[in-house]
């Protein structure tokens, strides 16, 4: 997709398309009324007709309106004209544009919406926000159906209206968020797949993939010989129920400006999850084949961080196997001895992420990192906590929660600052090894992180449970490319430091 921006008059620009905001009550955005001056009002009249209602992502596409260079207009409703528009709402206005403007033939496509106050949304992040809404909105999901796959859009150039001061902050927005879809497409395109093609040798030949098509790439696929060598006995119990080999990812961008030690992403890569012993609930099992998101998550923004060549030292480290229940599962009450030399009770063999994330935190340590992010769909407990709408933050360290916390409020992927007292840690306690699994239903989400916790030592570390928000189930089944965007803008700041 290209992206440009337009500093003329709009009435000037000659493009297939041009979309520009109305109000419930029938009143033009400033953008608007400038079409509809050089049309000699032809847009007010045909409002007054009183076809199209303006409410919020609400379109009317016009076509062949004299005096003007655009031979269509697209009419985007904003809703009721003395709401303040948020950045939520002009969200949602840029997605039902780019919706209707794919449904037709155009191949470009000039946004000239009205936008919130510059506090809520800067021109770079205007720009980046763009091409990420973009992305989302164009993107389709890789099935596998044998139908004929319908007529793909003819959209490839999107425009921007923007003042000339804005331009060049807006054009380095549009590579930011052209980076960022690119690599929440390969993290929705990952989780969206089955779980008999997306397995851990898939995960790791597209970590291998990745390292071929960038030169700041370079990937470390260990097999099951080599994960035995690193004793990591956790992550080992849960893949020893599975004909499926693990494997365990290191994928490292390294960069000659980058001042700090690195960044290490950790992603969860259950590629499917059945509880093992423990087994699920049938109904909804399916969607188990998302468990692998956080390190979907964690591919996805290692192709990000690439394409942007960012200044900064970043590794992903990604444990994936599968949790399948035949006579070799480990079992409720099995002790296994972790990477770390700590010995955990299994009490649920359903609470697998947090076995196979504590060693690749342990691993973790050999990069002596500066910070280390892992994101997993670890808990349904945060689901019950927090819905669908916030990631849950977990940390030992507050100023690193408020910074996740805040760079997802920036680009409305949001999240929460989850508590992680001792008292969580506690109630992991075991009569027969240095810790249980599992403690029991209540505060679900924050014993899971407590877990993770214990492996933690002498990091500055934080924990994003995305069960949540990372993917929808019922008919919108598939991947939201949560939290990418959240990440992207931690890297960014830490990078522009």
């Amino acid at each position: 997709m290209q992206f440009e921006t337009w500093t003329k008059n709009l009435a000037d620009l000659s493009t297939d398309c041009v979309a520009v905001g109305v109000h419930e009550d029938g009143e033009l955005s400033a953008e608007a009324r400038v079409l509809d001056q050089r049309t000699g009002q032809k847009i007010s009249r045909l409002l007054k007709r009183g076809d199209f209602a303006g409410k919020a992502g609400e379109t009317w596409l016009l076509a062949d309106l004299e005096g003007i260079g655009a031979e269509r207009v697209l009419l985007v409703g904003l809703g009721n004209k003395s709401t303040d528009l948020t950045r939520k709402s002009w969200r949602a206005a840029v997605r039902a544009a780019i919706n209707a403007a794919a449904r037709t033939r155009c191949s470009a496509l000039a946004l000239a919406l009205p936008r919130p106050a510059a506090k809520l949304l800067t021109d770079e992040r205007l720009g980046r926000a763009v091409a990420e809404v973009t992305g989302h909105a164009l993107y389709r999901t890789n099935d596998l159906k044998s139908a004929k796959k319908a007529r793909p859009h003819a959209l490839t150039r999107v425009v921007v209206a923007a003042p000339a001061k804005a331009a060049q902050a807006i054009q380095k927005g549009f590579t930011q968020g052209s980076a960022l879809s690119a690599g929440a497409t390969l993290m929705r395109n990952l989780a969206n797949l089955p779980g008999n093609v997306c397995t851990p040798s898939y995960l790791g030949k597209t970590a291998e993939d990745l390292a071929k098509s960038y030169k700041s790439l370079r990937v470390k696929v260990l097999g099951l010989p080599e994960i035995k060598k690193e004793k990591m006995g956790c992550f080992l119990a849960v893949t020893q129920g599975s004909e499926e080999p693990p494997r365990f990812l290191v994928i490292e961008h390294k960069h000659p400006k980058a001042k700090n030690a690195p960044v290490v992403l950790v992603g969860k890569g259950i590629t499917f999850d059945t509880g093992g012993i423990s087994l699920k609930d049938p109904p909804t099992m399916d969607e188990m084949k998302f468990d692998m998101s956080g390190a979907a998550c964690v591919l996805g923004t290692m192709k990000t961080v690439a394409e942007l060549n960012l200044p900064l030292n970043v590794v992903a480290l990604v444990a994936a196997c599968e949790n399948m229940p035949d006579g070799r599962a480990i079992k409720p009450g099995d002790i296994v001895t972790s990477a770390a030399g700590l010995t955990v009770e299994i009490l649920n063999t359903d609470a697998e992420g947090r076995l196979v994330l504590c060693d690749a935190l342990t691993y973790a340590r050999r990069f002596k990192p500066d910070v280390v992010i892992d994101m997993a769909t670890l808990t349904g407990a945060i689901v019950v906590a927090l819905g669908v709408h916030h990631t849950g933050v977990f940390a030992n360290d507050d100023a690193l929660a408020r910074e996740l916390v805040d760079s997802g409020l920036s680009v409305d992927d949001r999240a929460w600052h989850m508590p992680l007292t001792e008292e969580y840690g506690e109630q992991l306690k075991s009569n027969f090894a240095d810790m249980a699994n599992v403690a029991g239903r209540d505060g679900g989400s924050c014993t899971a992180a407590a877990f993770l916790a214990k492996f933690t030592g002498g990091l500055t570390w934080a924990h994003l449970d995305i069960a949540g928000t990372t993917y929808q189930g019922g008919a919108g089944k598939g991947s939201t490319g949560r939290p990418s965007a959240l990440l992207l803008e931690y890297l960014l700041r830490r990078a522009a430091r």
